[in-house]
């Protein structure tokens, strides 16, 4: 069966990779990865170039894909490489490029080998030696890749730990809070009363009822939290305006007004079962708004859409207190050097066991009130 390498995605039909299984979830969407593409966030001169796998039958059909890129860096992948970059560096092992299957800047948990991928990973595994890449690295997948990479020599698999706000059935926020702890839910009411009292407030909107001047907003925000750190954004404004042409049912915003001007937005994905927060930000000083913007109104979103989860990004133990879970992330990686592969298997196997032990502690730390006592 016919097995080709794309340099874009706008190559396949749209129809054609959305159907395959496992490419529901909104950033594995042709929608989303061919925005990252066509706007430039992903391609020349990123150190993102397209290198998706695919495979078809005899008559042209899509059977399974892997959305796989060539990465230079290790930049916008939120599964943190550095050590071993740094120790290949001193070793005199190149360890760009390489290739990395995910979805870019994006660490949120989903399929990642779509449909019968089977086929894919020996044809990629057999053509390694050759590629002059160090290895292949598979982020944050689902319990079906997992299934799948578990049961093939020479991958190694990493933990990580992030958290998830569950949705068990709330009425409303009021019900959600009366599950905390009475010190946690005087915590969270003060923390919304600070936001209330400087005159904020908020309302959601859909991908299709943006303006492009709105979308300036956006994008203004968004690359805000960047240039405050010194770095640059990953995403250019095209992104936001192909996305909301390709994929305007999937996009919800949340903006933050004073006096009826807009000063912070969070801007989130949703499908049928869970709320995606990806980005986040502020052109002002407001105390408190972050928690507000960014965990409790998405909460709120959560409850009133009958969503199941809301995922809030990725890192930040300060969500733990405001009841989202603990939750085990997986990563795998297959290394083409044995004295590399070698160590960086020690180290996994080690720091599993931390991440375990964190995310038990962390477990325990949880403001429900079953948890009292």
């Amino acid at each position: 069966m016919p097995i080709l390498t794309l340099s874009r995605i706008a190559d396949l039909p749209a129809a054609a990779w959305d159907a395959l299984p496992g490419a529901t979830q909104p950033f594995l969407r042709h929608g989303f990865l061919s925005a990252l593409e066509e706007s430039g966030s992903v391609g020349a001169g990123s150190g993102w170039q397209a290198r998706h796998r695919v495979l078809h039958d005899e008559q042209g059909e899509l059977l399974a894909a892997m959305p796989l890129y060539l990465k230079q860096h290790s930049y916008g992948e939120y599964v943190f490489d550095w050590a071993w970059a740094d120790a290949c560096q001193r070793a005199g092992i190149a360890y760009y490029p390489k290739l990395l299957c995910a979805v870019p800047f994006t660490p949120v948990t989903g399929s990642r080998l779509l449909g019968a991928a089977e086929p894919l990973l020996d044809h990629l595994l057999a053509e390694l030696p050759e590629m002059g890449v160090s290895g292949v690295h598979v982020n944050f997948t689902d319990a079906q890749s997992d299934e799948l990479l578990s049961g093939r020599p020479g991958w190694l698999p990493r933990l990580g730990c992030q958290y998830l706000w569950h949705n068990r059935g709330y009425r409303d926020f009021q019900d959600f809070l009366d599950s905390l702890t009475s010190r946690k839910r005087k915590q969270v009411r003060k923390e919304r009363e600070q936001v209330m009292a400087q005159g904020i407030a908020f309302d959601w909107r859909s991908g299709g009822e943006l303006s492009e001047g709105e979308w300036d907003f956006v994008h203004a925000c968004y690359a805000n939290t960047y240039h405050v750190r010194g770095r640059s954004p990953y995403l250019s404004r095209d992104f936001f305006s192909l996305l909301a042409e390709r994929m305007p049912e999937a996009i919800r915003v949340v903006f933050a007004r004073q006096a009826g001007q807009p000063k912070a937005m969070a801007f989130s994905l949703q499908d049928a079962d869970n709320l995606y927060g990806r980005y986040w930000g502020c052109l002002g000083d407001f105390d408190r708004l972050h928690f507000e913007t960014c965990f409790y109104q998405g909460i709120e979103q959560a409850i009133a859409a009958g969503l199941q989860h809301f995922d809030a990004g990725a890192q930040g133990e300060h969500k733990l207190i405001r009841g989202f879970e603990p939750r085990i992330t997986r990563s795998w990686h297959y290394l083409q050097h044995p004295g590399l592969r070698d160590a960086v298997d020690e180290f996994l196997r080690q720091e599993r066991r931390e991440v375990q032990a964190y995310a038990e502690a962390a477990r325990q730390a949880l403001p429900y009130r079953q948890a009292e006592g």
